[in-house]
């Protein structure tokens, strides 16, 4: 069993939903994101993704694509971002899911990603635009070394792709919450719950909810229906708006708190099955 699926193994026996924080390698720059992935480890974070910058994020909303934008701008490279996490993995025991494009892994090479991620204790990874018919050889790479490969479903996914994308999957799924970029909402979308459920009927692994959920009650209300809830572009505002403040990491810190505030049981309890082989 990977530690990913160790977590949630736990997190169903304590009856509690999973906190999944995202913030951007390099934003504002990596002796801070080295700081902050530790705070959130302290804040409660189940697992934690790692957002490696890419310039052409065309499924993240304007404040993560500003992020990405200050480290690149910085010259943060893959390379260092694994090392930033070598560094981390000494002080915290909080799963990693490395979170990107195709792009910047293809250029870095698939088998000598997988060998130095895993080497700096990554635990998962995830492109956004990776699609199902092309993953096997990446799937393949990963295994060897132990990493589970997340694949995201949308609301216009159809019934058949998330057959395929069960397949190819490990770890977890991400449900995005609604169809668009990433952003946070005032409101939970309709769609989240039908998709989770929808994943749930052809998969037995655990469903994780982002996009748009940015406050305590968005992370409870996901908690009734999936098994986790990931918070993005909340948490890179926070960072954003705090930039240049000595007490940054820890008013991040601070935020990530009061998502867990009060901290929740899940309301759902029922063991998902695989319902289709195809």
């Amino acid at each position: 069993m990977s530690r990913i699926r160790d977590t949630f193994a736990q997190l169903k026996r304590s009856s509690r939903g999973g906190f999944i924080p995202f913030i951007t390698a390099g934003d504002p720059d990596l002796v801070t994101t080295e700081l902050l992935l530790i705070e959130l480890a302290a804040a409660g974070a189940d697992i934690i993704e790692l957002g490696v910058p890419f310039s052409d994020p065309i499924a993240d909303g304007e404040v993560i694509q500003r992020a990405s934008e200050r480290a690149l701008q910085k010259r943060v490279t893959l390379s260092e971002i694994l090392k930033c996490i070598s560094n981390v993995k000494k002080h915290i025991d909080v799963p990693i899911v490395l979170f990107s494009y195709l792009n910047p892994f293809l250029k870095f090479g698939k088998d000598l990603l997988a060998e130095k991620a895993a080497q700096a204790g990554v635990d998962a990874v995830l492109m956004t635009d990776l699609i199902p018919e092309e993953a096997e050889a990446w799937t393949a790479a990963f295994q060897k070394h132990g990493l589970d490969l997340i694949f995201l479903a949308a609301p216009t996914t159809s019934n058949e792709r998330l057959a395929r994308i069960a397949q190819q999957a490990s770890g977890f799924i991400y449900a995005v919450s609604r169809a668009g970029v990433t952003g946070a909402r005032d409101e939970m979308p309709r769609d989240a719950e039908s998709l989770v459920k929808r994943v749930q009927a052809v998969s037995d692994l655990p469903v994780a909810v982002g996009f748009g959920i940015s406050t305590a009650e968005h992370v409870r209300q996901v908690w009734s229906f999936a098994d986790a809830a990931v918070i993005g572009s909340a948490i890179v505002r926070q960072v954003e708006n705090l930039a240049g403040s000595p007490d940054l990491v820890a008013r991040v810190g601070g935020f990530a708190r009061s998502l867990l505030e009060p901290k929740s049981v899940r309301h759902h309890d029922s063991q998902p099955s695989k319902a289709m082989d195809s």
